[in-house]
């Protein structure tokens, strides 16, 4: 989706201050030949601006020729070239339909944080890689350059400009299979002599990696506002690990004014780095997104990491990280004879999905129906008897929300009670590094694969544990 800050226009007309931003991108080749731009609607509903305003500066772009449109099919960068055409094709896929185990002693899933596959473009992926395989054959199968195929590198670079305002050249971006991976590789970048700093409580798969790699951590508190940048400053840590734009698991969107006051913190002294990890900043369901602490930071000491496996597939291992300039440098002149680890035809066939605007079109798809599943599960929870006992926390944004229960139970006691009744869930105190055993009586519930079939069961087994005698 494109991205403009509409504040800086000052006594422009909005409308027109649109037209100039489009104009700009389609002349600098941020918007390429024939890409295809928001719907009238979709856009105004992203910049907070009426549809007659987007719809003014488009026909100024189509009288000034640099837009066309399609009927039933909206607007497109003009340009001479013929658009690629898909041909659609079911019986070939290359990312699996359903994440199944046999087995499997639950009916439903909270902790399992799959995506819903029933909505993802087959036939689309399926013409995608015949196309890879038919036009690029053999550069698939070529020795890759380490930091990934220029040709995604480049569409990365594109994607970050429009979802989240970033100019980012692609020269900074190192494809990578899996976040996991680039954990341990800014491990050897920055050093294992540095203190990491990680989320308390927060996913403890980074923890885990980052001890693998034999640094040593430091765990630092929230608060209402995210990681506490006064625990950070006491930590003495050099590296801090933190994921701004949306929480896990409190699901806490930190504030600009708490941002910079980490980017403080990194500016203070030599060395220091954030690793900024904008893990599903794509789900966003209410307002606009905040920037994220790269694209406001003035010293190099942000390192953006975003993943594929929310908005594609966990299967499809493309993650990337953005390094700054000077750490750019430092990984070419140190770490440049790794070999890259995702293949050739997977990155091929990422940077076809999303230069022909499929992958946009693919995350309207995905946001429009997860909020709708979202909405859907939150009014089963407060049209049953749960509703008098649950709150809910954190839910406009990203794939999960926390639903806090009014109960004399601890959080052990409920997490065994549904167990046992074919449920799987996880409570906050589980994900606290020093709130070990800790009640809080905060549930996780992640949504994004959940069957809705079994929703109103689980909401009724969950409303007979907390009201249980």
């Amino acid at each position: 989706m494109l991205t403009y800050d509409m504040e800086k226009r000052g006594a422009t007309p909005i409308y027109f201050y649109l037209y100039k931003c489009i104009k700009s991108d389609i002349e600098k080749g941020v918007i390429k030949p024939n890409e295809k731009l928001p719907s009238k609607r979709s856009l105004a509903e992203h910049l907070k601006i009426s549809v007659m305003t987007v719809q003014n500066a488009y026909m100024q772009l189509m009288s000034e020729g640099y837009i066309y449109s399609k009927t039933k099919s909206g607007y497109f960068a003009h340009s001479l070239e013929i658009p690629f055409t898909v041909i659609p094709n079911k019986n070939i896929a290359a990312i699996p339909r359903k994440n199944t185990s046999e087995g499997d002693k639950y009916f439903i899933d909270f902790r399992d944080n799959n995506i819903n596959t029933d909505i993802f473009p087959f036939s689309v992926w399926s013409g995608v890689i015949r196309k890879v395989l038919g036009e690029y054959g053999g550069e698939t199968l070529k020795k890759l350059p380490n930091a990934g195929v220029k040709k995604l590198r480049e569409a990365i670079a594109g994607l970050l400009y429009r979802f989240r305002g970033m100019e980012v050249s692609p020269e900074r971006i190192i494809i990578g299979a899996g976040t996991e991976y680039l954990y341990g590789l800014l491990v050897k970048l920055l050093g294992k002599d540095k203190i990491y700093a990680v989320e308390d409580p927060g996913y403890g798969k980074i923890a885990a990696v980052y001890k693998s790699e034999g640094v040593e951590c430091r765990y630092i508190a929230l608060d209402g506002y995210g990681l506490s940048s006064g625990e950070l400053i006491k930590s003495d840590a050099d590296i801090v690990h933190i994921s701004p734009s949306h929480h896990f698991p409190t699901g806490i969107v930190m504030p600009a004014g708490r941002r910079r006051e980490i980017l403080g913190w990194a500016y203070s002294a030599p060395e220091r780095y954030i690793i900024e990890d904008d893990y599903d900043s794509e789900f966003r369901f209410t307002g606009k997104p905040l920037p994220t602490m790269e694209s406001i930071d003035t010293q190099g000491r942000v390192i953006y990491m975003n993943t594929f496996s929310k908005t594609i597939s966990p299967s499809l291992r493309i993650s990337y990280i953005v390094l700054p300039a000077e750490l750019l440098e430092r990984y070419n002149s140190s770490l440049g004879f790794y070999s890259c680890t995702v293949s050739g035809i997977e990155q091929y066939a990422l940077a076809e999905f999303i230069d022909g605007g499929y992958f946009e079109r693919h995350i309207n798809r995905m946001r429009k129906a997860y909020k709708t599943k979202r909405d859907l599960i939150i009014k089963q929870i407060k049209d049953s008897p749960l509703g008098e006992k649950a709150t809910i926390l954190e839910e406009d944004s990203g794939l999960h929300f926390i639903i806090k229960l009014k109960t004399d139970l601890n959080d052990r006691e409920i997490i065994g009670m549904v167990k046992v009744r074919g449920i799987n869930i996880s409570c906050l105190s589980q994900y606290g590094n020093r709130q070990e055993g800790m009640q809080n009586s905060m549930f996780i519930i992640n949504y994004s694969g959940i069957d809705m079939d079994c929703m109103a069961k689980a909401v009724e087994i969950l409303a007979d544990t907390v009201n249980h005698p």
